[in-house]
């Protein structure tokens, strides 16, 4: 990979980027059934993350709304495994105890802190303001972006092109040919910096294969690989 210079703006989505989410929402999920008595096993486990995977794969489409992901999903997920709650009661304790997680990938902070002294900064990010802005602060992300752009107070979701206008409006003056974003979903950041039309850097930790149709201009699989980017 070559070093680029060009670039003066710079996207970073948030969870599976710069924070361990699948940490983050099993300590919180784990927290949440235990303040509720429920029982919660490597099976139940299982049965929400494919319907919480496939609610958010609908929103990302725009066939759903977020207010559907946020309260039909542990509903589903009760109606399922035979527990009685409308689980909305218990999503918003799950949005509180969420909030309070903030684990980040190793080298975040520094990689975050090496961005800062050379570029303008902000997150991108699909999900709940409150809860997004009160883990940024907790772990200190926030204090190095320039703005925190969440789907909730855009009213779109990554990656539609709206939701980027919404982005690119509030930042104001800007050149989207030295724009960049940096996320490790195919289908939100990259498709999303497609429909912008910015560059994408895919963060691939996992090695895992491309399976859609998108423009992937850089894949990075540690943080790290930004130093020989930017």
């Amino acid at each position: 990979m070559n070093r680029t210079t060009n670039f003066k703006t710079i996207l970073l989505d948030a969870d599976g980027t710069l924070f361990d989410f699948n940490a983050s929402e099993k300590n919180a999920l784990t927290k949440a059934f235990q303040r509720y008595g429920y029982p919660l096993n490597d099976e139940i486990r299982r049965i929400y993350e494919s319907i919480n995977k496939d609610l958010w794969k609908q929103y990302e489409l725009g066939r759903i709304d977020r207010n559907t992901v946020i309260y039909s999903r542990f509903g589903s997920l009760f109606k399922k495994i035979g527990i009685e709650n409308d689980g909305i009661a218990f999503e918003d304790s799950y949005q509180k105890l969420l909030g309070m997680q903030h684990e980040l990938y190793e080298d975040a902070i520094e990689v975050v802190e090496y961005l800062y002294q050379k570029y303008d900064l902000y997150i991108v990010t699909n999900g709940v303001t409150a809860t997004q802005l009160q883990r940024l602060k907790e772990s200190a992300l926030d204090r190095y972006m320039k703005e925190i752009f969440v789907s909730e107070t855009a009213g779109f979701q990554k990656p539609r092109k709206e939701y980027f206008d919404y982005c690119f409006k509030k930042i104001g003056s800007m050149d989207r040919s030295r724009t960049m974003i940096i996320g490790d979903s195919l289908t939100s950041d990259i498709k999303g910096g497609n429909n912008a039309g910015i560059k994408t850097c895919w963060y691939n930790p996992d090695h895992q294969s491309k399976d859609t149709d998108v423009r992937i201009d850089y894949e990075i699989h540690q943080l790290r690989d930004l130093y020989q980017i930017l």
